[in-house]
């Protein structure tokens, strides 16, 4: 993950799988900065698991620092609430060079 120090909170870059994708630095939940969780994935239900359980999405869900909400870098998305999100921006590579549009 790259910090972009741009706007009110900064905007976090990531590559997953190759593709780049950039969030708000800013947690909905209660303010904290995003971007400095962990990035990794989740668990989801899979009854074919002996455990109940299979990982997803690894690389692909940051968890916020303070209370642990987890959000989908490539949607914005909360994985506990999808209709609660943070904000993305369009990332465009050009010449190298990579360019975030608000």
């Amino acid at each position: 993950m790259k910090l972009v120090d741009v706007g009110k909170f900064g905007v976090g870059v990531y590559n997953v799988r190759g593709e780049l994708y950039a969030i708000v630095n800013y947690c909905s939940h209660e303010g904290a900065p995003l971007c400095l969780g962990l990035l990794g994935g989740t668990n989801e239900p899979a009854p074919e698991s002996p455990d109940g359980m299979r990982r997803v999405r690894d690389g692909q869900i940051v968890r916020c620092p303070w209370h642990n909400w987890e959000f989908d870098v490539t949607t914005g998305q909360n994985v506990a609430d999808p209709t609660r999100r943070v904000r993305t921006y369009p990332v465009e590579v050009t010449d190298g060079e990579v360019y975030l549009t608000a």
